[in-house]
Formats: C-alpha cells, structure tokens, sequence
C-alpha cells in the first residue's frame, strides 16, 4: 500500500508539471502577440496598394499607431498590389467603410507596416472586405529623391549664374554693373555721411534738436486741434458732435432734394420753364424778337432809332425842351401877360 501511494504522487506531480508548463507557454503566446489575438479572435481584411515598398508576411497592422493584427500575403492583382492580413475583432467597430489603409514603417529604416485610421461613423468591414487605400507618406526614398531633385536644381542655377544668366549672374559677371553697384554704395554712403552731419532736412531732423522740437510742436498742435474737433468745440466739432446742427443741415439737404424733385417734375415757373418746351420756344421768341428790335435801333430805324443816331435830332429835341422849359419859367413869372381872359356878355 505505501508503494502505491508513492506512484500515485509521482505520476500528480508530473501532471502538474505538465500543466504548469502548458500555462507558461500560453502566456509567453499571448505576449508574443500582444493583441493580435489567437486565431479564433482575429478576421481576415484585404486591402490594395499600388507600390507596397517592401512589405512582407509577417508585417505588423496598425490602427491608430496600436498594433492589432499581422500582414498573410503579398501578391500581384492587375496593375497594384493586392494585401491580406488579419486584424483582432475587438477593433471591428473602428475599420469601416471610411477608414484608410496607407503604407507606414516601424521606423525610418525599419519594417514597413500596414497603417489604418480609425472611423467608427462607419459600416464596419465584414470579413475578406477590402479596406480603402491612400497614396504612402513620404518615404525616405522620396526624400532623397525629392532632395536629389532639388540639388540639380541649385547645380543648374550656379551654372546659370556662371553663365552670366539672371540678375545675380550679370552682378557676378557684368563688369560695368558691378562698377555701377559700387557707385550706387558710395553713393548711398554719401548720403548716410551728410544724414549724420546734419545736411539737408532729413539731417536736420535727425541731429538739430530745435527742428525735432519743432516737429513735434507742430504734431502737438495737431493732436490738440483733433482732440478739440472731437470733444465737439468750433464749426467742425459741431459738425460732428452737434446732433441738432447735424439735423438741421440734414433738413436743408432734404428741402433741396424736394426742390431738386419739384423742378424736375415741372412743378413752379422755374420748374415749367425746365420742362415745358412750349413756354421755352415762347421765351425763345421773345428774346429773338428783343434781338431784332435793338438791332433795329443799333441800325438807327424808326423814330427811337434815329434818336438814337441822328444828332441833329437829338440836338432839335433837346433845343425844344430847353425852350418850352424858358417858356414855363417866363408864364410863372408874368402869367396875366400870357393868360388874359376877356368875358363879353350881349
């Protein structure tokens, strides 16, 4: 009996050893793969790409930079590049139909991987669905490309500017507009040497105190005449500030607009001789026929005309009023001499 008893504890032993090992294993699995999931918990997704830039089995799936599921296959479909890899389904409500799959890299010269961005407005993907791609960010190889690209470029200007092409490579090459650049340096010294010694008004300004005095007087003035304008003192602050003044020019420009309105529409004498053509020709008329009379009498036609031209006329009338004049003066001085009344009765 005691022997069996030791059989049976060996053989317990190992049975826990066994199980032991078999939970360590499954830990060491499930750390390995972090949160992929074991196979009954991942789901198959299919997306495409026109260049996959190395991407391989095994490559990991990332949604939102959390890796979440592992690249089954690479091959080629048509012109682009066709990708199954499976993805944990505790991640299925975030791949939907406006999600993104574009090619990243666990580094920048690492493994490419398989990047996804999340979008749970979305229909989620049912299995073996195909995942929309985007064109791949900047690799390093764009990059040197990019910056091969744009060493060429700046070869091909210093030849240009060697060549004596452009502005910059007629300064290196032009003689005379270099010759000129000196001058216009010299020049520009000049000028910055009479600034410093006070020459010229600018000069003046900068070095004679009395003249930035003066300057700023003349902008203290300013101020206070703008302060004076806004706090609604002299003709223009009323202007401005004056509600009634504001008013009543307001009212004046609405009667001139009423008057404006009245004489276009024919309203008044003013207004009638504006827009009725009849009373125009009348006056029209009569202003011609005024023309003709004084011309008739500039001509010396008619009795106001030879008044006008003939002296000798003129000469007679005034000679006459002269002597019927003497002759009023003679009857009030005499007048029984001039006014005698006889009275006969039969």
């Amino acid at each position: 009996m005691p022997r069996t008893r030791s059989l049976a504890w060996s053989e317990l032993k190992i049975g826990v050893l066994t199980i032991g090992a078999l939970i360590i294993a499954s830990v060491l699995i499930v750390s390995l793969m972090g949160t992929r999931g074991f196979l009954w918990q991942r789901y198959p997704l299919k997306t495409k790409f026109p260049d996959v830039a190395g991407l391989t089995s095994g490559s990991p799936v990332r949604v939102a930079g959390v890796e979440v599921g592992t690249v089954k296959g690479v091959s080629l479909s048509d012109d682009e590049v066709e990708v199954i890899f499976e993805v944990n389904k505790s991640v299925r409500s975030r791949i939907t139909d406006k999600s993104v799959a574009t090619l990243g890299s666990v580094s920048l010269l690492g493994q490419a991987a398989v990047d996804i961005k999340p979008m749970s407005t979305g229909t989620p993907i049912p299995d073996n669905g195909y995942v929309r791609s985007a064109p791949p960010k900047g690799t390093l190889s764009d990059v040197t490309e990019s910056a091969l690209g744009s060493l060429d470029q700046i070869e091909g200007l210093v030849k240009d500017a060697r060549n004596g092409k452009g502005s910059f490579g007629k300064l290196l090459t032009d003689d005379a507009l270099y010759t000129q650049l000196q001058q216009f340096a010299a020049a520009a010294a000049d000028v910055t040497n009479a600034l410093k010694s006070g020459r010229g008004s600018i000069g003046r300004l900068i070095n004679d105190p009395q003249t930035a005095n003066a300057l700023n007087a003349s902008l203290k003035n300013l101020q206070d005449v703008t302060a004076r304008i806004d706090a609604g003192e002299g003709s223009l602050g009323h202007l401005l500030k004056d509600r009634a003044f504001s008013d009543s020019l307001t009212g004046a420009t609405a009667n001139l607009q009423t008057i404006t309105d009245r004489l276009n529409r024919g309203q008044g004498t003013a207004g009638r001789l504006i827009t009725d053509t009849a009373l125009y020709d009348r006056l029209n008329q009569v202003a011609g026929r005024l023309d003709d009379v004084v011309a008739r009498l500039d001509n010396g036609e008619g009795t106001a005309g030879q008044l006008l031209k003939d002296k000798q006329l003129y000469e007679n009338m005034n000679k006459t009023v002269l002597e019927f004049q003497g002759l009023l003066a003679e009857i009030r001085k005499d007048p029984k001499h001039y006014l005698n009344v006889k009275v006969s009765i039969f």
